[in-house]
């Protein structure tokens, strides 16, 4: 008996595979977790799917879903042999992402919201199947992030850097060139870098390519990393190299060929060659899969019925938890939202100014820019002049609540208008009488001819240049029922682009100004 004993005593641990049904139920309850944060925020998804349709830039959205489906897919197996392991570090990230999402809706921030919206989904996953399972679909997940339209914040950049590729090697190839902004000039013809020449919807489409090519096929982190990086940097020189070709294909030809339809056709047939290009790198990094153990995962007990019975009773009270967090934010974004029907559509309101102390008002003055804005805002526009100095323009805009698309801060795709194109901008510091005071400070260009604006925001009575300030000043009224009345407030001048910028003009106008626009909107109403 003592033997038998001992036998058994060296016997080697035994592997036991989770239960199948348990898991397969797992599973179940996740994708119905998953189904229900997708109802949930379908606004917000939605909003992604609409710029997809509208964009070729973010068109590739159509494609990464089904993608991350398909990558996740091919894990099923291993997937299947993990045991769930709820972790209460899922419910507190869900939280976190709840909260942010919150906070970018009432602030209409859409692409925090769509990234919150989008990192929920493995956010679910880490609280209902654990770490184990996000190690496991760590890329199809993070790969999701790609279908979030993002990226007009790198048009600028690219443009500047595209414009000076250009230019610089139409010096080097011994072609005269002038260069104002992103406007260049060559003896036969003028040029511009617009959006569509930046070449951002190569780079983002490249980086979707180059990621799923080095998961795919490259095993190493530093095959990996250089696939990626390859997919970053190819696409943004062989951008400037088009751009350089397409301007000497119409100098060499008299601007008969590259100006219209086959401008746009010459850039799509490069973009092909350039990914041709980078597959052809990214073969030379290939590597092939590691052979990979048989997979039995190992448990520290051997688990009974009432154990696999409790495995399920977790996996079930993560889902619920996972339900009632993410439900929490859409109701309380509805609550904060009762009031935007408070809105008035119609025309704009004309404001009524007094005069600032020692300027007079043109009244015969046509004005020298119109700012764009959103929605209907009482406004105010005039032009002044200092005796018979130059004149100077001032514009107001104010909101007395603000909603989606009818507020301070808005997306447009012309924010200076169709016919003014921005050469600088930063924020400049100013002193004033009442004490320092920061603006928005934007050169503007229309052929030979320059306008200096001068920006600053008035959000729930705090007056700053800062746009993610307005934001955040924005939700928290929302979210605490506090004033949400805000002021857009430029004052601008014109000047010949061989003149110095008249920034000593609108520092006296604005110096007279601020303090009666300050007691104008004190006046206006601006109740929660």
């Amino acid at each position: 008996m003592s033997l038998q004993l001992d036998q058994v005593a060296r016997l080697p641990d035994v592997a036991v595979l989770p239960h199948p049904q348990g898991q397969q139920q797992a599973l179940a309850i996740l994708l119905l977790a998953l189904a229900a944060v997708v109802l949930l925020y379908h606004a917000t998804f939605w909003s992604m799917l609409e710029l997809w349709s509208r964009s070729q830039t973010f068109a590739h959205g159509f494609l990464i879903v089904p993608i991350s489906c398909w990558l996740a897919w091919r894990q099923r197996a291993r997937l299947a042999a993990l045991a769930p392991q709820p972790s209460w570090q899922g419910l507190l990230l869900l939280g976190a992402l709840g909260l942010a999402w919150l906070l970018a809706d009432a602030a209409n921030v859409s692409v925090v919201e769509q990234y919150a919206a989008t990192a929920m989904l493995p956010a679910c996953v880490l609280a209902i199947l654990g770490w184990p399972a996000v190690r496991l679909l760590a890329f199809p997940l993070a790969y999701l992030f790609l279908a979030v339209p993002f990226g007009e914040v790198f048009l600028d950049p690219l443009i500047d850097f595209t414009a000076a590729f250009t230019v610089t090697a139409l010096q080097w190839t011994g072609v005269p060139v002038f260069r104002d902004g992103n406007n260049f000039s060559l003896p036969t013809g003028n040029w511009s870098v617009v959006e569509a020449c930046s070449g951002l919807r190569y780079l983002i489409a490249a980086l979707a390519l180059g990621a799923l090519y080095a998961h795919v096929h490259c095993h190493s982190t530093g095959r990996r990393l250089a696939v990626m990086a390859a997919a970053l940097l190819v696409p943004i020189l062989a951008n400037g190299v088009r751009a350089y070709l397409i301007v000497m294909l119409g100098h060499l030809s008299g601007m008969r060929l590259a100006v219209g339809v086959d401008h746009l056709i010459y850039g799509w047939l490069f973009f092909g060659l350039v990914v041709l290009l980078l597959f052809w790198l990214a073969a030379r990094w290939r590597e092939l899969p590691p052979a990979r153990a048989a997979l039995a995962p190992t448990l520290s007990a051997r688990p009974g019925a009432s154990a696999a019975a409790a495995s399920r009773h977790a996996v079930v009270r993560a889902s619920v938890a996972c339900l009632l967090l993410a439900a929490l934010w859409p109701a309380l974004a509805l609550a904060s939202h009762r009031d935007d029907g408070a809105v008035p559509p119609g025309s704009p309101v004309v404001l009524a100014l007094p005069d600032p102390p020692a300027w007079r008002r043109l009244h015969d003055a046509a004005p020298a820019w119109q700012a764009p804005y959103a929605g209907t805002p009482a406004r105010f526009a005039a032009t002044y002049a200092l005796g018979d100095g130059a004149p100077v323009g001032l514009q107001l805009h104010w909101y007395a609540r603000q909603a989606r698309d009818a507020e301070l801060l808005t997306h447009q795709s012309s924010p200076y208008g169709a016919r003014w194109m921005a050469l600088a901008q930063r924020v400049q510091d100013i002193t004033l009488a009442g004490g320092a005071l920061a603006v928005r400070e934007s050169v503007l260009r229309h052929g030979g001819e320059r306008l200096l604006v001068w920006r600053i925001y008035r959000q729930g009575g705090i007056v700053t240049a800062r746009p993610v300030l307005v934001k955040l000043l924005l939700a928290q009224a929302k979210l605490l029922g506090r004033r949400q009345d805000g002021a857009d407030i430029l004052v601008f001048a014109a000047y010949d682009e061989l003149a110095p910028p008249p920034r000593a003009r609108l520092h006296a106008f604005l110096q007279a100004a601020l303090p009666v626009i300050e007691q104008r909107l004190q006046e206006l109403p601006h109740g929660p």
